[in-house]
Parts: C-alpha cells; sequence; structure tokens
C-alpha cells in the first residue's frame, strides 16, 4: 500500500510524473516511452525493460523504451538462467534485488553478467518484479544500473508504490485495444446482446452508443433511473466520483457490478488518452451469468483446492458458504481466495467474474 510519507516531496513529484504518464495513452510502447525518464529517476535506475508473458499458449516479448538492451534477444535461451526468475514468479507484486540473492562474486560467474560483458553492457545491478496482470497474462519489470551501486531497500519501495498502477495501465491497454482498433469490437459486439459500451464526456454527455447499448441500459435501468443526458445515473455517480479522485485513490474503484437475479451486470470504467478537450470515457457493459465455467487459462495456474474454489466463487457463492460445502475453516477458505487472487491478477470476486466471462466469451 501507498505510503506518501515514505518519500520526500521531490520523490513525490517524480512519481505523479510517473502516473501521469501511465495514463497518457492505450498503447503500452508509448506509455513506457512517456515514463521513461521520471521512472528512471524515481527508482535511481539507469535502464528498465518490461517482459510480457503469456502462459497460454506461452510466450514473451520484451519492451524496452529508450536504448535497446542487447542482452535481451538473447532471453529465450538466458531465461534459465535468470537467477531473478524463480524468485519473482514466487513473490509476485515484491521487488527483488540481486544483491538480496548473490554475493557479487556469484553475480559475476552468472551467464547474464557475463553475456552482458560480452556485449560490452555494464549491467552491475538489477531488479525486477512479477507483476500478475490477469488470467494467462504477467508483466516482468526489470531495471538496471551500469554502476557498481546496489539498488537500495528505497529503491525497492518506490517500485512497490507504483505496482498497482502498472498493472492498471496494461490492464486498460489491453481492454481498450478493440476501442481503439474500431471495427473488430463494433463487429462482435454488434453480434453480441449482452454487451455493449458508451463513450462519454464527463460529467454526462454521451458522445457514441454501440448497437446494443440502449437496450441493454433499457433492461437494466427504469426511465426514473437515468440523467436528463441519458446516462444512468448511478453511472453518473461513479463517473464525478472518477474524475474527482487522484490516480492512488481510483485504483480498485473502476468496475461498477450488480447483482440481479437474472445474472451480475458490470460496467467497466476506461479512460480513454487525453486528446484536445477533456479526457473521454468509455464504458463497457457486460451481462454475466451468475454460473459461468472456469476457463482452463484461468484453472491452469491453480491449485486442484484452488480451482475448486474458484468454481465456487463463480456461482457467486460467498466464504461461508464454501467452508460450509467443502468442510474447510472459514480462515482456510480466505487464505485460498486471497492466494486465488494473487495468482489470477484480478482484485476481487467481481473482477473474478468479470474477467472470466471474457475468457468464456471473449471480444
Amino acid at each position: 500500500m501507498f505510503n506518501p510519507t515514505a518519500f520526500n516531496t521531490q520523490e513525490l513529484v517524480l512519481r505523479d510524473s510517473v502516473i501521469s504518464g501511465l495514463n497518457s495513452a492505450l498503447s503500452i510502447p508509448k506509455v513506457l516511452e512517456t515514463t521513461r525518464a521520471s521512472l528512471l529517476e524515481f527508482v535511481q535506475a539507469d535502464a528498465m525493460a518490461l517482459c510480457l508473458m503469456h502462459t497460454a499458449p506461452f510466450d514473451f516479448q520484451w519492451l524496452v523504451p529508450g536504448f535497446p538492451i542487447r542482452l535481451l534477444d538473447d532471453y529465450a535461451v538466458l531465461a534459465e538462467h535468470d537467477f531473478l526468475r524463480e524468485p519473482i514468479l514466487a513473490r509476485p507484486n515484491v521487488p527483488v534485488r540481486d544483491t538480496q540473492l548473490l554475493t557479487r562474486s556469484e553475480y559475476e560467474r552468472t551467464l547474464i553478467f557475463q553475456r552482458s560483458r560480452e556485449l560490452d553492457l555494464t549491467l552491475e545491478h538489477i531488479m525486477a518484479v512479477l507483476l500478475p496482470i490477469g488470467p494467462g497474462l504477467v508483466g516482468a519489470l526489470a531495471f538496471y544500473r551500469n554502476k557498481r551501486r546496489p539498488f537500495s531497500s528505497e529503491n525497492t519501495a518506490a517500485v512497490a508504490s507504483l505496482n498497482e498502477h502498472l498493472m492498471n495501465m496494461v490492464r486498460n491497454c489491453n481492454d481498450a485495444q478493440g476501442l481503439m482498433a474500431g471495427a473488430h469490437l463494433l463487429e462482435e459486439l454488434h453480434r453480441r446482446p449482452d454487451s455493449a459500451y458508451l463513450v462519454v464526456e464527463p460529467p454526462s454527455r454521451v458522445e457514441f452508443r454501440s448497437e446494443h447499448a440502449n437496450a441493454l441500459l433499457a433492461r437494466w435501468f427504469t426511465g426514473a433511473d437515468l440523467h436528463s443526458s441519458g446516462l444512468p445515473l448511478v453511472f453518473k455517480e461513479r463517473l464525478d466520483a472518477l474524475v474527482r479522485m487522484d490516480a492512488d485513490a481510483r485504483l480498485g474503484k473502476t468496475l461498477w457490478v450488480f447483482n440481479h437475479p437474472e445474472g451480475n451486470r458490470t460496467c467497466r470504467f476506461i479512460e480513454m488518452p487525453a486528446a484536445d478537450g477533456p479526457r473521454r470515457w468509455a464504458l463497457r457493459l457486460n451481462e454475466i451469468p451468475h454460473s459461468i465455467p472456469l476457463p482452463w487459462e484461468m484453472e491452469r495456474q491453480l491449485t486442484p483446492r484452488q480451482a475448486t474454489i474458484a468454481r465456487h466463487l463463480l456461482c457467486n457463492r460467498n466464504n461461508e458458504q464454501i467452508a460450509v460445502e467443502l468442510g474447510r475453516k472459514l480462515l482456510t477458505v480466505k487464505t485460498h481466495v486471497r492466494n486465488i487472487f494473487d495468482k489470477l491478477g484480478v482484485d476481487s470476486r467481481a473482477d473474478l467474474l468479470y474477467q472470466a466471462a471474457r475468457l468464456n466469451k471473449p471480444v
């Protein structure tokens, strides 16, 4: 959790600059380039790289803002010799430094260090953190120093204070990719009466509605529930609140869920990149049945016991009901639920439902 008292005024200004950059576009390479200078200054590093890894099927892509790091071109060969890989996989969201794992002589004997010297690179120190983005997708963010000055606990605290913002950036870029592409998303939404989206200019001007938006909103709300603009009052209130919030307060509050007898109704609020004039928001609407299958992309990341509990969560059962049905202690179930969220990179039960529905019926 972000603790502002852990940073001085200059560091807080730098952090705000990083967060502003993370919300500046819906293209990950553009965001990394925009934030590179302020992020490196905040973390006190000389270079950085983000590795996006899909688990089903497995593949990875390194995104390197600024000057290329040629060592990463050989990562397919070096991956099994990456001494940071297992530690960050074991502890998501916890930054790990080379000096926490190896002595200097051990580090200099690693294949990564030796290969960097062959390429005339000076990767004297490395720090990395694993970011669970969503089911089947994780990000590994690495920072490098080219001088013999180890990363400190203050540097890891700086990275940790940005974890949720970094994860949110990647999620928003992925979620909005179809919106930015346009045609593919519209075609899919036109064939699916259970999904729609609105584009809204705050406070309440609806600039665009996809084909099924009116019918979906008519099922969800009565005329008394609507603002004079036609936007549901509950959406306007949520959007007004999000616009007033700073970036830290906004985290975890961009998904609205209503538990209806016919199924969960969700609205994802996505802030669009800045252009001329005020920022616009995309409101992604979905109807999700109470009981939906556990997608394979999720199941393969969980233990058998966690998968069983995840299926109960997708049937809209609470922790107490799951504990009784499985004959487990309530605390045990709560621990499993927390670990499921961590492994899948979801924020809450609502987000689990949302992500599972998206994987079962992707757009």
